[in-house]
């Protein structure tokens, strides 16, 4: 019973149980500037990319039509779903009823078959 370790549970959790290992150096002149070059960069490759899309006005002058189209294309597929999931659902249920209608006629013929052999102890 001597071995036998109980957790304290009074004890409070230490709030800066990480703060050791953050690293709370300041980043250099030299490494700011590279960061900040590679942003510049990354920045103008999308506006370039941007600039090479062709008809951007007429694509924003079509985008509440297109979001209408695509919100009627998702209705009408939850529609069709659900049509095709009842489907479903009726063939399986009928496969099953079929299953279990032959297992209870074949039980049924099996207990008007059964010979009566009860033979009384006394």
């Amino acid at each position: 019973m001597a071995d036998l370790n109980i957790p304290n549970l009074n004890i409070k959790s230490d709030k800066y149980i990480f703060k050791k290992k953050l690293n709370l150096r300041r980043k250099s002149k030299r490494r700011l500037f590279i960061e900040s070059f590679f942003l510049f960069i990354l920045s103008v490759l999308l506006f370039y990319i941007n600039y090479l899309i062709p008809n951007k006005n007429l694509l924003l002058q079509n985008l509440p039509s297109t979001f209408n189209k695509s919100f009627l294309l998702v209705v009408d597929l939850f529609s069709n779903l659900y049509e095709i999931f009842l489907v479903i659902f009726i063939f399986v249920s009928s496969f099953f009823a079929l299953i279990l209608m032959i297992g209870s006629f074949y039980r049924l013929l099996r207990v008007s078959k059964r010979k009566s052999k009860q033979i009384i102890y006394k």
